[in-house]
């Protein structure tokens, strides 16, 4: 049976224009804003006329204009096609590349089965939930009827573990951990979401227990490890503790800060992470700030997505 791999993403704006495009189709999605369609557009255009120009401002001064998100996952495909035969693409959510391309051409090749990668660790409605679905839509509306065969999360996966942990002792270099707070950023959600039986939170603290006793066995020891929880928007109950209200609030003044649902470094670890989060803590006098990097294209998340393409 002929194959194609699809690494799943929201996706990151190519450029400031595209900006726009992406909060407008991020607040489109039903996943996103489960309420009737006619309030949420209605939503939606407030939240992103509220935004819009703080957002774009910050992509031009602080990001060079664009996401670094799409360039890291093409250099990730670079990787992965020299260790599986079968078209690698990406499939963005909210901004080019969207899938229907790769798709008309797949159904042209005579591809059978569509192999979907989420990068995302953890399941949400809210990402994989969203991404797969678009993917439906977009083949159904082409009339396209490959068997689609949606890998599952990886957040308690040993090599994911294990990759998460080396990125964490990478940032960590030469510095004593135990004089650091490890602070396990993931995405938030709001807590209604939640209550509708998203598994998000489920699985993001099993994702920290299991990075916990694998840091454990090998004896590394942070001063704390804690979870929290970033990127809010508006005024609805959030999943906390929020990174904003820890950060304000410190016990101990070197922090280590790891990206936990993120695999690509985007925005929201370049920019609110390393960026705003940085500044906040230099305010309040921090002795020192470390932001770990995502996997992007390190060897062995190349190996993890290998890994499951082949378990299939």
């Amino acid at each position: 049976m002929k194959k194609a791999l699809i690494l799943l993403n929201m996706g990151g704006p190519n450029k400031v224009e595209e900006v726009e495009m992406f909060l407008r189709n991020m607040f489109a999605d039903k996943n996103i804003l489960p309420i009737n369609r006619y309030l949420r557009k209605f939503v939606g255009n407030i939240i992103v006329r509220k935004r819009l120009k703080e957002v774009e401002e910050n992509f031009t001064e602080y990001l060079g204009g664009k996401s670094p998100l799409p360039i890291l996952t093409n250099k990730l495909i670079s990787k992965l096609e020299t260790k599986l035969e079968m078209p690698i693409v990406p499939a963005m959510r909210y901004v080019p590349p969207f899938a229907t391309p790769a798709l008309e051409k797949f159904k042209a090749d005579g591809v059978e089965e569509l192999l979907l990668f989420p990068m995302y660790p953890q399941y949400s409605t809210t990402t994989t939930l969203s991404s797969f679905e678009d993917i439906e839509q977009r083949c159904a509306v082409l009339g396209y009827a490959p068997k689609i065969t949606l890998i599952e999360p990886y957040y308690d996966d040993y090599d994911y573990i294990k990759a998460s942990y080396e990125k964490i002792m990478e940032a960590m270099k030469d510095k004593d951990t135990t004089e650091y707070d490890l602070l396990l950023s993931a995405h938030g959600l709001p807590v209604s979401i939640i209550k509708n039986g998203d598994p998000y939170e489920k699985q993001v603290e099993s994702n920290v227990s299991a990075l916990k006793i694998y840091l454990n066995e090998r004896g590394v020891r942070f001063n704390t490890i804690k979870l929290v929880y970033q990127s809010k928007v508006g005024n609805a109950t959030w999943l906390e503790p929020s990174l904003v209200d820890v950060l304000r609030n410190p016990r101990n003044r070197k922090v280590l800060i790891y990206p936990l649902a993120f695999t690509i470094d985007n925005s929201e670890t370049v920019f609110e992470l390393d960026i705003e989060s940085r500044e906040r803590a230099e305010k309040i006098k921090y002795d020192d700030f470390v932001v770990a990097k995502c996997f992007n294209d390190d060897d062995a998340f190349v190996d993890l997505i290998v890994k499951k393409v082949n378990e299939l």
